[in-house]
């Protein structure tokens, strides 16, 4: 491959990512399995829609000009967040999420390398949006949504609910009938605790032990 041609791909590969100037078509793929972790918390296959870059085979191998590179790790923690929202994943495990979708691509086959993937879950965590469960960095939480912002959600379906004085137990918040259309319905336990925690801060909310139970009061 000449110079001139070389050059003249990684200039247009830099324009893709800091200019996005290109048709960004989507392809709505069925979700068969990503991993066991993530198959175990998914309640039943769905349509995600992937963003034009993971059918790009360049946005799986970290650029070498900063500029772009920055651009590329931005639409890649993009890319995770919606993915695990989509179907309300909330932990990484490094080793299984490698062979899964998300970061592997068997259409163009592209699969983004292990150095690659802990500069992106990096970023996520620079961002606030990650936090490792261990410390060899195999596990880690994702959040889409920080605490404040659960808690706040579920703060609002307490009280247009009328629930402010009442006692709910965290089952009835995360699995009940009641709130299978809310979005912290089968919210991760340790995100739960958290956001409620936000809310007792605020002295919006007490956390109380039960009958064996752990419940929250909304006032």
């Amino acid at each position: 491959m000449s110079i001139k041609i070389v050059k003249l791909f990684l200039r247009s590969f830099s324009v893709l990512f800091l200019r996005n100037k290109i048709t960004k078509t989507s392809l709505k793929v069925t979700h068969h399995q990503a991993c066991a972790d993530e198959s175990s918390q998914m309640a039943a296959p769905s349509d995600f829609e992937w963003p034009w870059q993971y059918n790009f085979p360049p946005f799986f191998t970290l650029q070498p000009n900063l500029e772009t590179r920055q651009t590329q790790l931005e639409a890649w923690c993009s890319l995770v967040l919606s993915y695990h929202k989509h179907y309300k994943i909330f932990s990484l495990d490094v080793t299984e999420v490698q062979s899964s979708p998300l970061f592997s691509n068997s259409k163009i086959n592209r699969k983004l390398p292990l150095d690659a993937l802990y500069i992106v879950l990096e970023e996520l965590r620079k961002k606030g949006n990650l936090e490792w469960l261990d410390k060899n960095r195999k596990r880690c939480l994702i959040m889409w949504r920080t605490p404040e912002e659960w808690g706040s959600l579920i703060y609002q379906w307490a009280s247009s609910n009328s629930l402010l004085n009442s006692v709910c137990t965290l089952y009835e918040l995360v699995s009940g009938d009641d709130t299978v259309k809310e979005e912290f319905h089968d919210l991760d336990g340790t995100l739960l605790r958290r956001a409620l925690k936000t809310l007792q801060v605020q002295m919006k909310a007490e956390i109380i032990v039960f009958d064996g139970n752990e419940g929250v009061k909304f006032f």
